[in-house]
């Protein structure tokens, strides 16, 4: 019996450390298309085939290529444990998949960082054309077609008027019609008449939606702390603080201070003062959340006066927001006002 055996090739840049800091690898895993997708998702079912932090991917999959045309050529002999007998598998790649840098990367595609990136709608131009206000919004052009949905979601008959829109121009941002399904169901409720009152007019409602829409819009966004706060705020104000230690010929001062600083009550195994100061370019999310927390202490006379301020609110600031859990709600709040009485201090 010969059978055929479809395979989902897969390939991304990996870390090859244990820990968070990253060390870039190309990996290729590799799948059996005929399973059912309860089992392709289990780690046992993928299989890993080559990884190398110095050949390029063109490289790797070409070697792929050729050991899955060897296969397929000569057949891969393999036992039947449930018919009891030999058959013969030729395995063939049903399809290659990857993130979208990747793919561009497996196409010859130099991806979102040239000129023309999408070769369907041949959207972009020249770099200066791009950054322009014209050429910015030409590249996000259903952002007008999401305006009018709005537009029409703070009028009466909303219901109607944003499904007619939306089949009209077939765009449905999954990312605002939680927002739109909102404003509708206040506008009904705002129409509604309760006995003995007077109905509102359409111009008091619509003013009513355009006010919920313009102060409620982001206050249950939540703020992504890694990428805001820690490789946001903390990371530039590192690069600027050190900066000012290596002009003033400091650095080994605030290394030989880190190096011997209290770690007691900060839950972090070391601070590693060698590898900081060494890397101090290259540092990632956990390394820049303990800095925050011994910064002021450790350069209360290297710096100037308003750097120290800085690094002051920013500690306060990364102990009120690492918090999985607030007790008391009006305490936290008195704390969160007083830490934004600091601004006017580094203002």
């Amino acid at each position: 019996m010969v059978y055929a055996v479809p395979l989902i090739i897969f390939m991304d840049d990996v870390s090859g450390n244990i820990s968070k800091q990253w060390n870039k690898h190309h990996a290729i895993y590799m799948s059996n298309a005929n399973l059912p997708w309860e089992m392709l998702e289990k780690e046992f079912f993928v299989c890993f085939v080559t990884s190398s932090p110095h050949a390029t991917p063109m490289e790797l999959m070409r070697a792929m290529k050729d050991s899955l045309c060897d296969a397929a050529n000569s057949g891969i002999v393999a036992w039947d444990c449930k018919d009891q007998e030999e058959v013969m598998l030729i395995p063939y790649g049903l399809f290659v998949a990857g993130d979208n840098p990747m793919q561009a990367e497996e196409c010859s595609h130099a991806g979102l960082n040239c000129n023309y990136f999408c070769r369907t709608c041949n959207v972009g131009s020249t770099k200066e054309y791009k950054t322009s206000h014209e050429g910015y919004n030409s590249i996000f052009m259903t952002t007008e077609d999401i305006q009018h949905q709005f537009e029409a979601a703070l009028k009466p008959g909303a219901t109607t008027k944003v499904q007619n829109a939306m089949s009209s121009t077939g765009v449905r941002d999954s990312a605002s019609t939680s927002i739109l399904e909102s404003l509708i169901e206040l506008g009904k409720k705002l129409c509604k008449c309760k006995p003995g009152s007077q109905a509102r007019s359409e111009s008091d409602v619509t003013a009513a939606l355009e006010k919920e829409f313009e102060e409620h819009m982001h206050l249950d966004t939540p703020t992504e702390i890694l990428h805001t706060i820690l490789l946001g705020v903390i990371r530039y104000f590192w690069g600027q603080t050190v900066f000012l230690l290596e002009k003033a010929k400091l650095l080994h001062i605030f290394q030989s201070r880190l190096d011997s600083v209290n770690r007691d009550g900060m839950n972090v195994p070391s601070l590693n003062a060698n590898y900081i100061c060494h890397y101090k370019g290259s540092l990632i999310g956990k390394h820049f959340k303990s800095l925050a927390q011994v910064m002021p202490f450790l350069i209360h006379d290297l710096i100037p006066q308003t750097v120290l301020n800085g690094w002051s609110v920013i500690g306060e600031l990364v102990v009120l927001v690492w918090h999985m859990t607030i007790p008391d709600t009006e305490v936290y709040l008195v704390s969160l006002v007083r830490t934004e009485s600091f601004k006017g201090i580094i203002d």
